[in-house]
């Protein structure tokens, strides 16, 4: 596969090196870097690998998109000084050069960071849909009509069955359903909740991941995270595990990293802790297994979530979480 993508590599940068035209130009960046493009599906096809090949895969899928990216921006800028052959005519009523350069959202670099670092380790992206079945959203996740977990969630409800997922894990039982283990998988997206403060959005974005397979420990999933932990905020920053409970999962935690602020001694940030929360996390619970009818004396799992805009907050110090969504522009600049 990785060969493969070495010549996918050339071939584009051949390509977007010969292409003559703006339309053509776009043609070529829906080929490769589109919703549906080439790396896309490359993408989906790491599930397919042995687990001691995904890393290698991922890495060489991800160069290659910055490769390919780079090739698209080099064309694009060629196309923009010359049209239809002839020296593009100077406008002296346009703005003074350069013109202001646009950039990522900070939460947008944040999942972009996040989705790399768990596709290096070997899992899948997956999707689903906002507009959700209880079903999905609840039941399948051992929290039936009846359960006192539903206290938790404030939820907006369409009609009596049809509801906003409030997490992204209805995307887990979906994917379980159709396949046979071992699943190997995160699914980044949006969720909704009656919630809104300093700390609280009610439409915010997530992570959450799921592997399931033979003899899976509490030990791979706090190595997964800490590893996680260590590339999103670096080598000096301490992690724990708290017991906690969440329905689909037992046992359950929460996972802790030292406050970057007074690192970990105790400051107002942390509220005199020395840490701040950044995920839930726990063993895949039996029930949820059961309901897609895998075979749970042979299988086991675990699972996280992590709310993209509190990462985005503790990775950058930011004291309130509205401000990521004012636009203001002397905010955003800073990242």
């Amino acid at each position: 596969m990785i060969d493969n993508i070495g010549k996918i590599s050339e071939e584009a940068r051949e390509s977007f090196a010969s292409v003559g035209s703006s339309d053509k130009l776009e043609e070529l960046r829906i080929k490769y870097l589109g919703k549906r493009g080439i790396m896309a599906t490359l993408l989906k096809e790491i599930g397919a690998l042995d687990n001691e090949h995904r890393p290698a895969a991922g890495k060489a899928i991800n160069d290659a998109r910055r490769a390919i990216s780079s090739y698209f921006d080099e064309a694009k800028a060629r196309l923009d000084t010359v049209i239809s052959g002839k020296s593009r005519v100077f406008d002296y009523t346009l703005p003074a050069y350069p013109f202001p350069k646009g950039f990522l959202h900070p939460c947008t670099q944040v999942m972009d960071e996040i989705v790399d670092i768990f596709v290096e380790m070997g899992f899948r992206v997956e999707l689903g849909p906002e507009v959700e079945l209880d079903y999905y959203n609840f039941e399948a996740l051992n929290t039936p009509r009846d359960h006192p977990a539903r206290d938790l969630h404030d939820t907006f409800y369409i009609s009596e069955d049809v509801l906003l997922r409030t997490h992204t894990s209805p995307v887990q039982v979906r994917v379980m359903e159709k396949v046979d283990p071992p699943v190997q998988m995160i699914s980044p997206g949006v969720a909704y909740r009656r919630d809104a403060d300093v700390t609280h959005l009610p439409m915010f974005s997530q992570v959450e991941g799921l592997l399931v397979d033979r003899g899976v420990t509490f030990g791979h999933l706090k190595g997964v995270l800490m590893e996680f932990a260590r590339q999103m905020f670096g080598e000096n920053r301490k992690t724990r595990f708290r017991p906690h409970y969440f329905p689909f999962t037992e046992p359950s935690a929460e996972m802790d990293i030292s406050c970057g602020v007074c690192s970990g001694k105790g400051c107002r940030a942390c509220k005199g802790t020395g840490w701040l929360e950044i995920l839930g996390c726990g063993m895949v619970h039996p029930h949820v297994l059961e309901m897609v009818h895998y075979d749970t004396e042979a299988f086991t799992g675990f699972a996280f979530g992590m709310g993209i805009e509190r990462i985005t907050m503790l990775k950058y110090d930011i004291a309130d979480i509205r401000l990521l969504l004012e636009n203001d522009l002397r905010f955003l600049k800073q990242f």
